[in-house]
């Protein structure tokens, strides 16, 4: 509509005009200004402005206290003590207070400081004109020729002697933050490598704990194994199984495919490690007529008949064979370690 129909209403070009803003020939957008200031409560009522100081202050000695809750959760809670927390459940009570008392902390210190800005810091905006970053020609003239003087006057060209032990100096100084990361954890070593099987350790039943025998397993049949003098109620047995857990297979020799695997086995008993080789889950699913083992995470499938191979899912390696014989009391035994190591992605860590 036009002006005509709204008398009450103002151009845009005069409402410039009342602001002194009317748009030039060389710049045909005006400078809409700002809008007028109001005051919040805190600006114009001391009272008000108290308040919000006490409450910025309240959050900070909140997290103050938060924050010495925190130390002395360390000191008050032992880390195997657990408690039920709706809905959570069962949780490290030091652990959970520790996230609580930290977040606490860290919130209140944000908290704090908004509330601070929003209520009793200026909120009034100002324009200022933009000016080119860059320096004035004269000025970058000034600050090269400053810069050849002092390079001139410290000798650095021609005095090699100190340029080159300098550079020594810093390249050798970042080497310093290599030994401080020495104490992030122990060196892996060649505990990667090796498991605990090694050439005459018995193959202990994972149910019975009890040696295994020839007799032990049917054909068809799928039992878990561990090494002789590993026990559940070892400190580090987690670690250790993990590397060393043993699927037992007995397959018809004639059955067996792969050369290698029917001489490492003993009357068709074959022994290949339990941990898959695409993210180290236990493969426990084992088809009889096929001689397929499935790992049930991603759906890796080994052929136990033809080296364990991978005949389908995202595994990249087969499934290391741990050659097995009998020892003079007939009880299953290893000849040795594994050949390869065990488990995932140990390719890619070398």
């Amino acid at each position: 509509m036009s002006s005509q129909h709204n008398p009450e209403e103002t151009l845009p070009s005069e409402q410039a005009a009342a602001r002194g803003t009317v748009a030039q020939a060389d710049d045909p957008f005006a400078d809409p200004g700002l809008p007028a200031h109001k005051p919040r409560i805190q600006d114009i009522d001391e009272r008000a402005a108290k308040r919000s100081e006490r409450v910025v202050a309240f959050l900070f000695v909140l997290s103050m206290l938060a924050t010495v809750a925190f130390i002395a959760s360390f000191v008050a809670f032992p880390v195997d003590k657990s408690v039920f927390i709706w809905p959570i459940g069962h949780i490290s009570i030091l652990h959970f207070s520790l996230g609580v008392t930290l977040g606490l902390a860290l919130f209140c210190i944000g908290a704090g400081a908004v509330h601070w800005a929003r209520t009793l810091m200026s909120d009034v905006e100002t324009a200022d004109d933009r000016h080119p970053i860059e320096a004035a020609p004269e000025v970058k003239a000034k600050v090269l020729e400053d810069f050849a003087q002092g390079a001139a006057e410290s000798g650095f060209g021609r005095r090699k002697l100190i340029r080159n032990t300098m550079f020594g100096a810093l390249a050798l100084v970042p080497l310093s933050g290599v030994v401080l990361l020495r104490d992030l954890g122990p060196l892996p070593e060649k505990k990667l490598r090796t498991t605990l099987w090694a050439k005459g350790k018995q193959l202990i039943n994972m149910n019975t704990h009890q040696p295994l025998r020839p007799e032990d397993v049917a054909v068809g049949s799928l039992t878990f194994a561990m090494p002789e003098g590993l026990s559940e109620h070892d400190e580090d047995f987690q670690k250790e199984i993990a590397k060393a857990a043993l699927m037992i297979v007995r397959i018809q020799p004639n059955e067996i495919k792969d050369p290698r695997e029917l001489d490492w086995s003993h009357q068709g008993i074959v022994a290949f490690s339990k941990i898959c080789t695409h993210v180290g889950c236990p493969i426990s699913l084992y088809e009889q007529q096929t001689h397929h083992v499935l790992c049930p995470c991603h759906q890796s499938t080994f052929d136990l008949s033809d080296g364990a191979r991978v005949i389908f899912g995202p595994a990249g390696h087969a499934l290391p064979q741990l050659r097995i014989g009998v020892n003079a009391e007939g009880n299953l035994e290893a000849l040795g370690d594994f050949e390869e190591p065990v488990g995932p992605a140990f390719w890619e860590r070398g």
